[in-house]
């Protein structure tokens, strides 16, 4: 409790100063920033409790792989958040976005193993549902960043005013990650992040049923992404199909596909399209080429089904990965 308090009055100073919350940010050398708003809880499994969330997801990989992710999102004042921040801070990652909440509780999701899989039981009214605007908007202006991430269950309840001052706050491209969690899926809030998004990435469920939510009248997935890309002014559309590969859609109306690749030794899939999401971003970041981007999204997602849980314990995990990508560059 002692160490949670410092972290409180640490926090406590910054907002005293905006200046100095700014020069803490620059001063670390920031190289390759990108933002994730958004829930950040624990997973609670039958067995045991792990750290997730699909925006700490995407910015525990984008670290691992050099870039600098700031998460923008809010804690409990409870063991689980000082957990988490503790997480954060032994990985080495920024703790300058996370905010600390006196009155609600670190988020919470009841992970549930049922024959179909997994069956997630997201808890309401967590802290990452009270997201202070103006605190984001100081973390996005002192973070600049290149990306900015953000999906659909943190704004769910008051988080979306949040986002929208984080939006207005910077100018990177923005990445909306579709995941839909029911009963949290509100058409308003869908509309509204597509017309504030640059590229969309969701699965082919997801996909088939924002058209039918938008009814665009479109019966085919190819179809379907294009009208997307068409209606909102879209750069792209991800689209990820489990084993059976990936495809991107712009505005050529040509798609580009890549093919499943066999996994073995399957341990669970939970992360797996926070995986993708991770690796489609730093291809962006490096410039790769878009087929070779799907690819290794592909493969480094297909890794993390051989773990349990969205991401590995050690960083050796992620060595292979950075001998092949970076050792030419």
């Amino acid at each position: 409790m002692a160490d949670f308090q410092g972290v409180r009055n640490h926090v406590v100073k910054r907002l005293g100063s905006k200046a100095r919350l700014f020069q803490e940010v620059r001063m670390t050398d920031l190289r390759h920033v990108v933002l994730l708003f958004g829930e950040i809880l624990i997973d609670r499994f039958p067995d045991r409790e792990v750290l997730g969330g699909a925006p700490f997801n995407v910015a525990r990989h984008l670290h691992a792989f050099g870039c600098t992710p700031v998460l923008i999102t809010r804690v409990g004042q409870d063991t689980a958040g000082a957990r988490l921040l503790q997480t954060l801070k032994s990985a080495g990652m920024t703790t300058h976005g996370v905010q600390l909440d006196s009155v609600y509780h670190t988020g919470v999701v009841e992970v549930k193993l049922t024959d179909a899989g997994h069956r997630f039981d997201i808890l309401p009214d967590q802290a990452y549902d009270h997201i202070h605007p103006r605190l984001s908007r100081i973390a996005a202006l002192a973070a600049r960043p290149e990306w900015i991430y953000f999906g659909t269950l943190a704004q769910r309840a008051s988080s979306h005013r949040a986002l929208r001052h984080t939006l207005r706050a910077v100018h990177g491209q923005r990445f909306f990650d579709v995941n839909l969690r029911d009963p949290w899926v509100y058409l308003d809030r869908i509309r509204w992040s597509l017309q504030h998004a640059d590229i969309v990435k969701a699965n082919d469920a997801e996909l088939a049923r924002i058209t039918q939510l938008l009814d665009l009248g479109e019966t085919t997935a190819e179809a379907q992404a294009d009208a997307l890309v068409r209606q909102y002014h879209l750069r792209g559309v991800l689209v990820t199909c489990g084993a059976a590969g990936a495809w991107w859609m712009d505005n050529s109306a040509q798609p580009v596909t890549i093919a499943s690749e066999s996994v073995e030794d399957i341990r669970d899939t939970v992360g797996a399209g926070d995986a993708f999401s991770a690796i489609f971003i730093l291809g962006q970041v490096h410039g790769w080429t878009l087929t070779i981007t799907l690819q290794r999204a592909h493969h480094f997602a297909g890794a993390i089904c051989r773990i349990r849980g969205a991401v590995p314990d050690q960083d050796d995990f992620y060595r292979p990965f950075t001998d092949e990508w970076f050792s030419t560059e």
